[in-house]
């Protein structure tokens, strides 16, 4: 049984899989866009904005994340995805404030941490402002902020951009409610100077210190939330001389704190991760091209733990990479006859319920 976690970042939610122990399948850690679409679609799957895998770590790191967009498509990063995903972990292991994690991005390493309210903190490393980096095709002004004009349906738009180890196109507004949200979204998102597609934050500026955006989310369209959106709106208001270095921004899902030192420095973004629920994903859900091997990995999660059959009686598992394939075939063949489906769930359940247990203890001490 593969077991899943939902979690919600301001709204911005996602599923997340535990896979920093190699026991997700090939066709799970690399997925199918079709597949994916098919677990975050909100009707007729789990529903969220994306798909977060914690898997092992390439380098130096503490683990790998992998995020997937509704659509299929692969994200460099998502700030909010971070932060739900540090808070699955310390959910996961029982972690309290303080923790930090090392977690290897295709953006680069990002390092979010506990805080003592609940919140996560995280290091979002430094912006990208060289052009080719965002990447843009607009050229950079005096301060080295992308900035140019474009002309969408007859309506010319004042933007920048800034890349957070994914691009994003910050437009400057008069009223967030007055604009033609989705059209502009959508053809911004697409547009040519965006040779990678972007991310797109319309910003109204309440003061030096309140920033309010709504947000369009490559490979997503509207959503509640975006982390590093929040980030690249900031150093984009900083730079045009609209917001102070600290400020609060404002978006559909609610706050977050966002503070940037001096050019060329991180940038931080502290806001909220919160668990939605636990579940157990039905096999038919599973890709079809799971192996007997993977299907092992995946119903056989804690090596020698024990488990209870259908009879009643109780057996010890072995870990899964403690035999050949074959043997592995055999095992889940025995496995699947000897239990019944409601039994099978009873298993994966009772690892849910020890996470939850976890969590709850947790949050419970002074």
């Amino acid at each position: 049984m593969l077991t899943f976690s939902k979690y919600q970042g301001l709204g911005n939610d996602f599923i997340l899989m535990e896979g920093r122990s190699g026991q997700l399948s090939a066709e799970i850690h690399s997925p199918d866009p079709g597949w994916v679409q098919r677990l975050c679609d909100r009707r007729f799957g789990i529903g969220a904005d994306g798909l977060i895998l914690a898997l092992p770590a390439e380098g130096d790191a503490e683990l790998r994340m992998r995020i997937f967009n509704a659509d299929g498509s692969e994200a460099e990063m998502c700030g909010n995805g971070i932060r739900c995903l540090a808070r699955f972990l310390a959910d996961s292991d029982g972690d309290g404030p303080g923790r930090q994690w090392a977690i290897e991005t295709p953006a680069g390493l990002i390092i979010p941490e506990l805080q003592n309210d609940g919140q996560i903190r995280v290091d979002m490393g430094a912006p990208f402002l060289d052009s080719a980096s965002v990447p843009t095709t607009l050229t950079a002004d005096a301060s080295g902020l992308p900035v140019g004009e474009l002309n969408l349906g007859g309506d010319t738009l004042a933007l920048a951009a800034v890349g957070m180890g994914n691009p994003h196109a910050i437009v400057p507004v008069d009223d967030l409610d007055a604009i033609p949200f989705e059209s502009w979204g959508a053809a911004l998102e697409f547009h040519e100077v965006f040779p990678a597609k972007t991310n797109v934050h319309f910003l109204k500026v309440h003061g030096r210190s309140q920033l309010e955006i709504r947000v369009w989310e490559r490979g997503a369209g509207p959503t509640l939330a975006c982390g590093t959106g929040a980030c690249a709106t900031l150093v984009a208001a900083v730079l045009l001389g609209l917001s102070d270095r600290e400020a609060t921004v404002e978006l559909p899902g609610g706050p977050l704190q966002i503070s940037w030192e001096k050019t060329g420095a991180s940038v931080f973004m502290t806001g909220p991760a919160v668990a939605v629920f636990d579940g157990v994903l039905n096999p038919e859900l599973i890709p079809s091209q799971i192996s007997a091997t993977d299907a092992a990995s995946v119903a056989i999660v804690e090596p020698a733990a024990s488990l209870e059959t259908s009879n009643g009686e109780s057996e010890k598992r072995q870990p899964a990479d403690a035999c050949s394939e074959e043997e592995a075939q055999s095992r889940v063949q025995e496995f699947l006859a000897s239990n019944s489906l409601d039994s099978m769930i009873n298993i994966a359940t009772e690892s849910l319920e020890q996470r939850t247990l976890s969590r709850l203890q947790r949050d419970s001490q002074p």
